[in-house]
């Protein structure tokens, strides 16, 4: 899917159905919510998180505690969240590869993606290509050409297996016409010390954790994955502008639950996140590490969900990639 700056600020002004649930109100948590994160701290999904967290606390009046639940891509945390009780007090942090790109990755899962039911989406973020300063590239085109011209050399790091910066930089591979090997971690935490360090020579992951390093020369941002240049980062050009067409994979983050919770619960979290995505502090906090608001409630949600869904199982079919 295609999103504009314009569009992805539009929705979340869009939201009347959510405006007006907020105002009936009619559950609240008994007992504290945990939010399952399924990666290690430190990336994207645990920033959109932890804020979400500390925002939906007073309006719950219970307090949404972050719980970091990494492994298997993700897909440990989604099976938690999966077999939990639908009562509204386990949530899923959910993310394109928990929620989309994995179904199609692995052989088998833990658990059914109908097990986990649609609540809201919360944000998107670009993805990069970064290196290690020492590569000697210092654009997109000459990183190409370098692979190419030394096959076999570059390893690349992800937060993991299934996780958008996995596919993306499969998919890189394939309309490159180059070789690297994929290194997965248990998280962007454990990604930037190694491409900092250069035990790897490439990091193919969500953006903003790389900003500040990139800024002080220890690494280099050769490109994002966004079909336009991302706000975050305006000075670096995207893939298509370095050489392959029509190449797009932004990342998301949203809210998960268990498949049988009631709609009303659904409705009331979702309802609390996009207003949670419409304060301006709440904004600015999300582009200050990278990210863009872009809340949906759960049906609009679900909708995503499936044209993301038809995308990444194209995109693992062409890069033949998959999991045991």
């Amino acid at each position: 899917m295609t999103f504009t700056r314009r569009a992805m600020l539009g929705a979340a002004l869009a939201t009347p159905a959510l405006r007006s649930g907020l105002a009936q109100t009619p559950w609240a948590p008994s007992r504290p919510v945990r939010l399952v994160v399924p990666f290690q701290g430190g990336g994207a999904t645990d920033l959109t998180a932890r804020l979400l967290a500390e925002r939906l606390t007073p309006m719950l009046g219970q307090p949404v505690v972050v719980d970091n639940r990494p492994g298997a891509g993700g897909n440990l945390g989604a099976d938690l969240v999966a077999k939990s009780d639908p009562d509204g007090h386990t949530l899923l942090m959910c993310t394109i590869g928990t929620a989309s790109i994995n179904q199609f990755l692995y052989s088998r899962l833990p658990f059914r993606q109908e097990d986990l039911a649609a609540v809201a989406l919360a944000n998107l973020v670009a993805n990069g290509i970064m290196v290690h300063a020492s590569l000697p590239v210092s654009t997109f085109a000459e990183f190409v050409a370098y692979a190419k011209a030394n096959p076999g050399k570059l390893n690349f790091g992800t937060p993991g297996n299934g996780t958008s910066g996995h596919l993306c930089g499969e998919y890189l591979k394939v309309r490159g016409g180059f070789e690297m090997s994929h290194v997965p971690y248990r998280g962007t935490g454990g990604v930037v010390p190694d491409l900092i360090a250069g035990n790897i020579q490439v990091a193919v992951d969500n953006l903003p954790a790389y900003l500040p390093h990139a800024r002080d020369g220890r690494i280099k941002i050769l490109a994002v994955t966004s079909k336009e240049r991302w706000f975050a980062a305006p000075e670096v050009p995207t893939v298509q502008q370095g050489g392959i067409a029509d190449f797009e994979a932004v990342a998301w983050f949203g809210v998960q639950a268990p498949a049988r919770m009631p709609a009303a619960i659904q409705t009331r979290y979702a309802t609390a996140i996009a207003e949670i995505s419409r304060n301006p502090e709440v904004i600015a906090r999300q582009r200050s590490f990278g990210a863009e608001p872009h809340p949906l409630g759960p049906a609009e949600f679900a909708a995503f969900i499936a044209a993301e869904n038809t995308k990444w199982q194209e995109v693992v079919r062409l890069a033949g990639a998959r999991l045991d």
